[in-house]
């Protein structure tokens, strides 16, 4: 599976960057390089990490989130961590790392609601 990333500008200045997919050891350097080039830009508000849509994260994973945190917060930026899927709170939850990234509550998808048969 690949990872694509889409940047945007919120509402008060805040950048959102979101990754689609798996971010493993083949990726990860494309999520510290969405950091950097929003930094290298300028200094945002907030960067804002909205992990969604992120269906698998590994170690090397978690250590590219970090790195980024890092580098955010030396340039006097507060990035935070959006929405996370399941998978992604739990990784950061186990590796005791939510805090740093603002504890997000983990993103669940609206559960559609049965339909309710005729005759049932």
């Amino acid at each position: 599976m690949s990872l694509s990333i889409v940047k945007s500008v919120q509402p008060g200045g805040a950048v959102q960057i979101a990754p689609r997919g798996e971010i493993d050891v083949d990726t990860a350097y494309e999520v510290r390089e969405a950091i950097a080039e929003v930094l290298a830009k300028g200094r945002p508000a907030r960067i804002e990490l909205n992990m969604r849509l992120v269906t698998f994260i590994d170690s090397v994973g978690i250590s590219a989130m970090v790195a980024g945190f890092q580098t955010a917060e030396v340039s006097g930026v507060k990035l935070v961590v959006t929405e996370p899927s399941r998978f992604v709170h739990r990784q950061l939850w186990v590796t005791g790392l939510l805090g740093l990234f603002g504890a997000p509550e983990p993103y669940f998808a609206d559960t559609p609601t049965p339909e309710v048969l005729p005759g049932a």
